[in-house]
């Protein structure tokens, strides 16, 4: 069986770097990449030029659309059996493609998707930001956190499906939630998809509180979006870190009246904190998880609010030139 990984990038030529060494340590080598550079300013053919010699990569250059029609661009050239799909700041540990290769020929499926982690070299900061996305006091364990889940829906951090599965249901729209809009038309189509919980990434996510804020407060859109193109797709889950933002406000408004009103507030920061100090065993990482985790609840349950009034109660669905926007920022 032959993948071809899809990445697309845009002014991340250090983090392709570190993408593409991972890649060229691989002890099963049954790919292509296709990296796909989205209009950068700052590009990194200079790199792909240090590894051409290790890994079979295609390097495409384009003018810059955002991260959907980048990858779909990317299939479109793609020549392997399965599609596999990671973020450019990822790391792949070395043995993941010959953990893949023996998962899909032990048990099949359609449609993947593993879970994500925080090498040890990455910073403090990431390695809260990825406990606060895989923490389930912050929802994170529907990420794949779970030993078992029925009908998972895996993200482009680290997903894969056959080329099958592409040419029946076809490619990315652009969209908030892509990545989720397609696995839930794969399921729908009659696949099979499944969590491979041993082919994990290390994903580095953002480097700041900033930008962390901006990529939660997007998914939090996202999944307003999600619910309108799929109805029923949303579950109970999906809007705890709203009903956190509305608790806290009203919690802040409350202590002014009595201090204890912000009781909650206090003992869940504890939660926080002695959460994640048992799993990082590290003091600085857990002050620094209580930060991030409050970032992750708020910035998507803001977001999840705000598209929730504008496009189900106001019924403004049609802002063509959101995503550009926000997918520039994030970038």
């Amino acid at each position: 069986m032959k993948f071809s990984i899809i990445v697309p990038v845009y002014n991340r030529p250090n983090e392709v770097k570190e993408l593409l060494e991972s890649l060229s340590l691989q002890t099963s080598k049954n790919f292509e990449l296709i990296l796909v550079e989205d209009g950068s300013t700052i590009k990194c053919d200079l790199v792909v030029d240090e590894y051409k010699d290790r890994i079979d990569i295609k390097y495409y250059f384009k003018p810059n659309s955002g991260r959907s029609l980048t990858r779909n661009y990317g299939m479109e050239r793609a020549t392997g059996d399965y599609l596999v799909f990671f973020d450019s700041d990822c790391v792949i540990p070395e043995t993941y493609f010959e953990i893949l290769t023996k998962e899909l020929e032990d048990n099949y499926s359609d449609c993947f998707g593993g879970p994500d982690r925080a090498h040890e070299s990455f910073t403090d900061l990431q390695k809260a930001i990825s406990h606060s996305m895989t923490s389930f006091i912050t929802t994170g364990g529907i990420r794949g956190g779970k030993k078992v889940l029925d009908k998972y829906t895996p993200r482009t951090f680290n997903m894969g499906f056959s080329m099958e599965v592409y040419r029946k249901v076809g490619d990315f729209k652009d969209m908030f939630g892509e990545d989720i809009d397609l696995s839930l038309r794969i399921q729908a189509a009659g696949f099979s998809t499944r969590l491979i919980r041993d082919a994990y990434v290390y994903h580095k996510r953002r480097v700041s509180f900033k930008s962390f804020y901006r990529q939660v407060n997007v998914f939090g859109r996202a999944r307003i979006d999600l619910q309108l193109s799929h109805p029923g797709s949303m579950k109970l889950v999906h809007t705890f870190p709203a009903l956190f933002v509305a608790g806290t406000v009203v919690l802040l408004v409350s202590s002014l009246f009595c201090v204890w009103a912000l009781l909650p507030l206090g003992l869940l920061l504890v939660l926080l904190f002695v959460e994640s100090l048992l799993v990082t065993r590290n003091l600085k990482i857990a002050g620094l998880s209580v930060i991030t985790s409050i970032i992750q609840l708020w910035g998507y349950g803001s977001g999840f609010i705000s598209a929730f009034f504008k496009k189900i109660v106001l019924g403004k669905r049609n802002d063509t030139g959101e995503l550009d926007r926000l997918y520039k920022k994030k970038s």
